[in-house]
Parts: C-alpha cells; sequence; structure tokens
C-alpha cells in the first residue's frame, strides 16, 4: 500500500503520531517537522494576517490549517493526491482555506507572496522546473519557504535499502542554492534541523512499534515493515551525517 492512499494512513497512523509528537507539537503533519518550527519558518517568511500563501504538495495541510488558524492567512493548497486534498477540506472545516489537486509542475495560475513547500522537496527528481515555477508565481520581494533533504544522490545500495527509492531525491545543498540563483531567488534565511529531525524521526518510529498491532491490522504487516525501514534509515542517515535535513527562506530579488 502507497502512502498516497492517504486516507488509511491518516488514520492508523494517527494515535501513534500524536504520541510520538507530545503535547501541542502535532498539527496533522506527516513529516518530521513539529508545530514549532512550522511557526518559526512562517514567522521567517513574514506570513500574516491576509498573506497570501501557496502550499504545495500540501498532503493533508496539517502545516496550512494551522497557519491559517493561528495566523489568518489567505491559503491555498496543492497536491496530486485526491484523497489528500479530500481529508485536508474534510479536517479544514470551519477554517477558511482553499484546495486544488494537481500535479506540480506547473503550478496554479495567480501570484502569491509566499510558496510553502514542506518536507516534499525530497520526493522531486528534477527540482529545476518547480524552482522556477516558485520564482514566476513570487510576487517581487516574495518569499519561498522550504525543507531540504541535503545530500548526494542515494547509491544504488541505498535505494535498494530504502522502500519506495522514487519518492527519495537528496540534492546537494550548492546545487539548489544555484538553481535558486538562477531564476532570481536568494537565500536570506537557512537553519540546519538535523539534530530535531533525527530525534523526530526516532520518536516516530518508537511509536510505530509500540502501535505496530494496530497499524498492521489497518495497513498490512508489509506497510508496516517499510514504515519503520524507512525511518530507521532516515536516523541511520542523520546520525552519520549522510543527510543533513534544512530549513531555508529564498526570496524573489
Amino acid at each position: 500500500m502507497r502512502q498516497d492512499a492517504r486516507t488509511p494512513f491518516d488514520r492508523a497512523l494517527h494515535r501513534a503520531r500524536v504520541a510520538a509528537y507530545g503535547p501541542g507539537e502535532f498539527t496533522g503533519q506527516e513529516s518530521f517537522m513539529t508545530a514549532g518550527e512550522i511557526r518559526a519558518l512562517a514567522a521567517r517568511a513574514g506570513i500574516g494576517t491576509g498573506t497570501t500563501v501557496l502550499d504545495l504538495c500540501c498532503g493533508v495541510a496539517g502545516p496550512g490549517r494551522l497557519l491559517t488558524r493561528e495566523l489568518g492567512c489567505d491559503y491555498l493548497g496543492v497536491d496530486f493526491s485526491a484523497t489528500a486534498v479530500a481529508l485536508a477540506r474534510e479536517h479544514a472545516r470551519g477554517l477558511p482555506c482553499r484546495f486544488a489537486v494537481a500535479r506540480v509542475p506547473p503550478l496554479p495560475p495567480g501570484t502569491f507572496e509566499v510558496v510553502l513547500l514542506l518536507e516534499a522537496m525530497l520526493a522531486i527528481a528534477d527540482k529545476a522546473p518547480v524552482v522556477r515555477g516558485v520564482a514566476a508565481a513570487l510576487r517581487p520581494g516574495g518569499r519561498f519557504a522550504f525543507t531540504l533533504e541535503e545530500g548526494p544522490p542515494l547509491t544504488t545500495a541505498e535505494q535498494a535499502a530504502m522502500p519506495d527509492p522514487d519518492t527519495v531525491w537528496l540534492t546537494p545543498l550548492d546545487e539548489l542554492v544555484a538553481c535558486l540563483e538562477r531564476v532570481g531567488l536568494a537565500v536570506t534565511w537557512l537553519d540546519d534541523v538535523s539534530r530535531a529531525h533525527r530525534a523526530m524521526a526516532a520518536a516516530l518510529a518508537d511509536a510505530f512499534a509500540a502501535d505496530a498491532g494496530h497499524i498492521a491490522a489497518q495497513l498490512g504487516r508489509r506497510a508496516l515493515d517499510d514504515l519503520l525501514a524507512a525511518h530507521r534509515l532516515w536516523i541511520d542517515w542523520l546520525d552519520a551525517g549522510r543527510v543533513r535535513k534544512l530549513a531555508l527562506v529564498a526570496e524573489r530579488r
């Protein structure tokens, strides 16, 4: 079962995710980011009341719902998964969020003050078309706030060890920065969150293992084993420095 079938994963993993993140830090995100990190990145990107925000690869839009609820931004979330968007709409009931089902690129029409891409750059093999689309979608002075799994591409052996390796496309930081600069985006802030995300990956792996019976009953043993294997690889890679997790803001000049 692939994670683009979001409904069973959302239901099966919910209580383990709540336990892993701890009080106040789980907001429906499908990643290693805490609610505090989401708020901090939003602050760096200048998101506030009425800010026009495009959230790419939003999934079930936990971060988007948090920012809309707390900051009052004008929010549009986009994801290719119809089930993810359906869940996002269900969870966002009563909030002024908008959603669309679409693959990226291309980006939706219109211009925005902030574009978000949280914990999803990894799944994009060719990042240049997305970065070009982001630059075109941003107003002058607009900000691109995103996270990056930084490092050399996976080796053949690493691809064999990682479940769903076709969604794991690491990128060296200098290559990504050069890609941004070619389209007029300049990095204005960068934070290394590797240690925090290593701790979060470990907490999630422990919570999934503790709730293994419930998760396997909902998703099947193979899906549980793949989930645990992927999290253990991230723990090892972050421990060894094979991968760094970065949060960045780039501004359109």
